[in-house]
């Protein structure tokens, strides 16, 4: 492992593969064919027939996580930017969680989206949610992905995640699991709007703050009847960091992603402090790890251009 430091534009379109939805005054949007049941929504963005990139948001997040990220690709490569189920305008349904919203079934709708769209040789990026899923994919589907771009979180903190300091941060996995957070929260637009505003401030770097615009618009979302309660199924399917952690195998034991993968880590996220990036090695056979200094854990938001190098290194290797 090496370690180193350091409006949305375009426009989708309509192929036979999927449904192309959008207006005159807007860039379209698409929505998938349906695996188990789920339709994606996604933007698309750049040039067909450039090296494919496909983006993975995080929560409390949605596909707008790399608005700022798209401006930097978009001349360079096709990119795909989908909603994951239960998020944005993807579908929300009331199913079993385990089986339908786990990071296994998350990553059974990005195959199924990679391959609707004829793509392969992908470079799939993500973070929180996003980063988990990705790594899904690289297991199932290896031959499918060239590359990996990740935040965390990532395996290797093991037990760590049972010390005080990490139990104070990671409370709301436990609160997700109980119907109180739906009954307290899903559909309540103040309530949402608290409960956003506080881990975009408390999770990003000291001198970030999420615009208000940008804020709003993620509440308009999450506060739709229903749709925090579908966010928080993640946690609820049992992919969320605790309960990842205290299942993950041990390094020999363990199932290593081969695919070439590099890692930026934040230096302020409250989450996943830096010493956990320390086990890396054990569980990618090809991995580098990059630091972002200034930057929480929303590492798209908040270090775009660092995020977008990345992927741009992989994506145009002769480029660099």
């Amino acid at each position: 492992m090496t370690v180193s430091g350091s409006g949305w534009p375009g426009e989708g379109g309509e192929t036979s593969h999927y449904l192309a939805i959008g207006s005159q005054n807007g860039p379209m949007w698409s929505r998938s064919a349906p695996v188990d049941g789920f339709r994606l929504a996604f933007d698309r963005f750049g040039a067909r027939g450039a090296p494919p990139v496909v983006l993975l948001h995080g929560w409390p997040g949605n596909r707008h996580d790399y608005r700022r990220v798209v401006p930097l690709l978009s001349g360079a490569a096709d990119v795909i930017v989908p909603d994951l189920r239960g998020f944005g305008g993807s579908d929300k349904h009331a199913v079993a969680v385990r089986h339908f919203y786990s990071a296994t079934a998350q990553a059974g709708s990005i195959i199924g989206l990679i391959k609707e769209l004829g793509l392969s040789q992908v470079v799939l990026a993500g973070y929180d949610v996003g980063s988990r899923v990705a790594q899904s994919v690289a297991r199932m589907e290896p031959d499918l992905v060239s590359s990996l771009v990740l935040s965390p979180p990532l395996p290797g903190a093991g037990d760590r995640v049972l010390t005080a300091r990490a139990q104070s941060e990671f409370w709301y996995q436990g609160f997700h699991q109980l119907p109180l957070a739906g009954q307290l929260i899903d559909g309540n637009p103040d309530a949402v709007r608290e409960y956003l505003r506080h881990f975009w401030s408390h999770w990003s770097a000291p001198n970030f703050t999420v615009p208000e615009d940008e804020l709003e618009r993620l509440v308009t979302d999450y506060a739709l009847p229903g749709a925090f309660t579908a966010s928080i199924a993640w946690y609820r399917a049992g992919a969320g960091m605790i309960a990842q952690s205290l299942t993950e195998l041990p390094p020999d034991r363990a199932i290593k992603i081969h695919v070439p993968t590099d890692v930026l880590w934040p230096q302020h996220d409250p989450l996943f402090p830096r010493e956990w990036s320390d086990r890396l090695d054990a569980y990618f056979t090809d991995v580098e790890l990059h630091f972002a200094f200034d930057a929480g854990h929303f590492t798209p938001v908040e270090c775009p251009e660092q995020f977008a190098e990345l992927i741009l290194i992989r994506a145009r290797p002769g480029d660099s």
